[in-house]
């Protein structure tokens, strides 16, 4: 395990047990250099990704996340996940319900790379929203509150995102405290 994929656990870490962002919600300047573990690897490695990575496998869905890419993916963390309705993860991954698992998971991936810096743009640029189309073919829609991003899915839900630009070998990860649901 590397130094930054050590100190972007502990940060998530932090992030998930105080509540509160334990680094900006825009670019860290420390994590310019580019990473060598993958996107599954990283959530992997911090800790409070278990459930998101559970899905991921269940859903059959390593490999491509592991492949070149690049993908931004929104990461819910496990405390985002326990936030649904008690019995949902348990049985979203059941193999009868690999489709939809899948189609929530993807809902959570956009292709290419997508870093903090550029979600504001977006957001500047179209006058204080951004819609972002994901691979599942889904909207998301990016605002700001204060400096934090907002992410709002099809069914009205705001996500704060806690930890931005988190890079990977093949795209970058922003951590969330929610997790999306298309329509």
């Amino acid at each position: 395990m590397t130094l930054k994929t050590t100190l972007t656990a502990v940060a998530a870490a932090l992030a998930v047990t105080t509540g509160l962002a334990a680094v900006p919600a825009l670019a860290d300047h420390h994590m310019e250099k580019k990473a060598e573990a993958n996107i599954v690897q990283t959530a992997m490695s911090t800790g409070v990704h278990n459930t998101l990575v559970a899905a991921v496998k269940a859903a059959g869905l390593v490999d491509t996340l592991s492949s070149p890419g690049p993908f931004t993916v929104f990461a819910p963390t496990d405390t985002a996940f326990a936030k649904l309705p008690a019995g949902t993860v348990g049985t979203l991954v059941k193999p009868e319900n690999k489709g939809t698992l899948t189609t929530i998971l993807t809902y959570h991936a956009v292709a290419g790379k997508v870093t903090a810096a550029d979600l504001v743009a977006l957001i500047k640029k179209h006058g204080g929203s951004a819609t972002l189309t994901t691979v599942s073919g889904g909207k998301l829609t990016a605002r700001l509150s204060g400096e934090t991003i907002i992410i709002t899915d099809a069914k009205g839900g705001a996500t704060a995102v806690t930890q931005a630009d988190v890079m990977t070998s093949n795209g970058v990860v922003h951590v969330t405290d929610g997790v999306f649901l298309p329509a």
